[in-house]
């Protein structure tokens, strides 16, 4: 392979300071730690305090990238959330101002759990075309912040925090290379996952209702489409790029479900230990989630360098993806509020 390409070159994470146990939501809902854990294999998830936003914690993970990479410039930033700070203006140029980066360009992408993915790949493709030799790719959520305070299944699942990559332009050929995308939608299904109030059609229509500013999700049929489609995408990619499926050393998969993650592995023939798995520290962190998996995978070792990682994500839209590359080397620092994992996630 040769021509221009995207290289990663820098890592970083942050979650914010306030963790909440299961045993934490069993005091205030109807659920116990034993009904979350074998459920989502989720036990802990961490959320933003009152007075901090998503704003706040993509800063904190744009810079641990930046310092990951060395460096304190850039040409470009991305940033996916589906939780801005405000409707108008995007949150991302906000973002570039407080990293001082200067009036780069700064956008937005939002594809919800796959938001990551799309970003990467607009980033990425910019490189490429050589609009920008390098980019600032940020994936924060704060759903903490949408979710209904009496829905137990919602709060279970969901944590807030930021994840960041840095990308440089280089060749094809060479270590920390994205090699490739593989991304689709389909509208048809919107609802499936969705907030149905605050958005121009409710404004418009006068459809809202009490409650609509709340997330919601419709759990079956989000897990079969998701197992499908990641699998199906991965797979894609992997045809693509000539990789057997045996041949991938890591599969890092968007963190929403042990179950979804084990379905998945099992479609794509890849042992257990193939599987990042993170989610039983941090939750689902939505468009954070595939960065923060990566990034706490690096630190562990757990993903070395020269080791093929497939990346893969599902979300609202719906939208799905895929993108590969392999692991260059990249220093990066431990997730804060991760120093003492709890026991593994339970499959069962």
């Amino acid at each position: 392979m040769s021509g221009r390409a995207a290289v990663l070159a820098g890592l970083g994470g942050w979650l914010p300071s306030t963790r909440i146990t299961n045993d934490d939501l069993a005091r205030q809902l109807d659920t116990t730690d034993e009904w979350i854990t074998t459920r989502t294999g989720i036990r802990q998830r961490f959320v933003v305090p009152p007075g901090l936003s998503t704003s706040d914690v993509a800063v904190e993970a744009g810079a641990r990238a930046l310092a990951s990479a060395g460096r304190d410039s850039v040409d470009l930033l991305v940033l996916a959330t589906s939780t801005p700070d405000h409707p108008c203006p995007a949150t991302a140029p906000e973002v570039a101002s407080r990293l001082g980066l200067g009036e780069i360009p700064a956008f937005d992408v939002a594809a919800v759990c796959t938001g990551f993915v799309y970003a990467l790949a607009t980033a990425s493709s910019m490189i490429r075309a050589g609009i920008a030799d390098s980019a600032l790719v940020i994936g924060a959520d704060t759903f903490s912040t949408i979710l209904d305070p009496e829905d137990r299944t919602t709060r279970a699942i969901f944590g807030d925090g930021a994840g960041a990559t840095v990308l440089r332009a280089g060749r094809m050929g060479e270590s920390g290379a994205l090699l490739g995308f593989d991304l689709a939608s389909d509208g048809s299904q919107a609802d499936l996952i969705t907030v149905p109030g605050g958005g121009s059609e409710h404004r418009s229509k006068g459809l809202a209702a009490p409650g609509d500013e709340f997330f919601t999700m419709h759990g079956r049929s989000v897990f079969r489409n998701a197992v499908t489609r990641m699998s199906e995408s991965s797979r894609r990619l992997a045809k693509q790029l000539g990789w057997p499926l045996e041949s991938i050393d890591r599969l890092v998969a968007h963190q929403a479900n042990i179950r979804i993650l084990t379905a998945v592995g099992n479609e794509l023939g890849l042992p257990e230990e193939k599987l990042v798995v993170n989610l039983d520290r941090v939750g689902n962190t939505v468009a954070a989630s595939i960065p923060l998996a990566l990034a706490d995978a690096v630190h562990t070792g757990s993903i070395a360098p020269g080791h093929r990682v497939l990346l893969c994500g599902f979300g609202g839209g719906l939208t799905w993806g895929a993108a590969a590359l392999e692991l260059p080397e990249v220093p990066v620092e431990p997730l804060p509020g991760l120093a003492a994992p709890p026991e593994p996630a339970c499959a069962t």
